[in-house]
C-alpha cells in the first residue's frame, strides 16, 4: 500500500510491480465501486507479472482509508442492497470535478515513480472506474496511450468528451448493459470522433463479469478480458 499525496487530502492505494529493479511502463488500475480487496489486488498482480507498474487507487478516500465499507468475502445478490445503500452516497459524491482532481494526483504519483518508465501510461477500469478511465483519457491526451474498460457506464458523458481522447481504446460490455443498439449507438460516436477503438458486448454476461467475488463473474469472460487487454498495452506502451 503507498499514500497518494492530492489536493484533498492523502489517498491511500494498492502498488504492485515485477520485483526485477528494472522499470516498467505505468498502469493507472481504477477498481469498481466495491473498492480494494483481495478480488482486485489479485487481478494487479496478474497485471505486473506481464511487466507493469500498476496502481490501484482507493476512490472514496475523503470518507477514510479502505475498506471505507466492509464487504463479506463473497457478495451474492442477496447482499447487494445493503452493500449499495452505503456505496451511493460515496459514488454521487465522487463528482467529475473531484475525479479529474484525483486523476491529475494519480498520474503524477504514478509517473514519478523510479520503478516506472518514461513515456506514456495505460489506464484500466471496472464498472464506475470504466468511466473515470475514460474521463482520465480525455483530461489526459497526451499522456494516456491506451484506455480500457470493462462493465462500465462509459458513454455517461456523451460524444463531446469521446472527441478529446487520442489513446487506443477497448470497452468490454456486459451483455445485462448494453443493448446491441446502443452499443452501435456508442461505436458510431467512438467513430465519429476519431478515436482507435474496439468496443464489443460479452454474450451471456452480467454487469461484474471480470469480478470473481460476486455472482456475476464468468471465467471465460475474465480471460477474454485479459486476451484483449494485455495486446493494447504491449503496442501502446513502451517494453510492455
Amino acid at each position: 500500500m503507498v499514500q497518494i499525496p492530492t489536493t484533498d487530502g492523502q489517498a491511500d492505494a494498492f502498488a504492485a510491480f515485477p520485483d526485477h529493479g528494472e522499470r516498467h511502463p505505468g498502469v493507472l488500475m481504477y477498481a469498481d465501486g466495491f473498492g480494494i480487496r483481495p478480488a482486485l489486488t489479485a487481478m494487479a498482480r496478474e497485471l505486473a507479472g506481464h511487466g507493469y507498474y500498476v496502481l490501484v487507487p482507493h476512490l472514496f478516500y475523503r470518507h477514510g482509508p479502505a475498506p471505507v465499507i466492509e464487504l463479506p468475502e463473497h457478495l451474492g445478490e442477496e447482499d447487494r442492497p445493503a452493500v449499495f445503500a452505503r456505496l451511493m452516497p460515496l459514488i454521487e459524491a465522487h463528482t467529475t470535478e473531484r475525479a479529474l482532481r484525483d486523476a491529475e494526483a494519480y498520474l503524477r504519483f504514478l509517473t514519478a515513480q523510479p520503478e516506472v518508465s518514461a513515456g506514456p501510461v495505460g489506464v484500466t477500469g471496472y464498472c464506475i472506474g470504466g468511466l473515470l478511465a475514460m474521463r482520465t483519457a480525455a483530461a489526459h491526451p497526451g499522456q494516456v496511450a491506451a484506455v480500457a474498460g470493462f462493465h462500465g457506464p462509459v458513454a455517461a458523458d456523451g460524444p463531446d468528451s469521446l472527441a478529446k481522447i487520442t489513446a487506443q481504446v477497448y470497452l468490454g460490455h456486459a451483455a445485462s448493459d448494453v443493448t446491441p443498439e446502443a452499443l452501435g449507438e456508442l461505436n458510431q460516436d467512438l467513430d465519429a470522433a476519431g478515436v482507435d477503438h474496439l468496443s464489443e458486448i460479452y454474450p451471456g454476461t452480467v454487469h461484474g463479469f471480470t469480478m470473481s467475488d460476486t455472482d456475476a463473474f464468468d471465467p471465460a469472460a475474465l480471460q477474454r478480458h485479459w486476451d484483449r487487454l494485455l495486446p493494447l498495452l504491449g503496442r501502446t506502451l513502451a517494453n510492455g
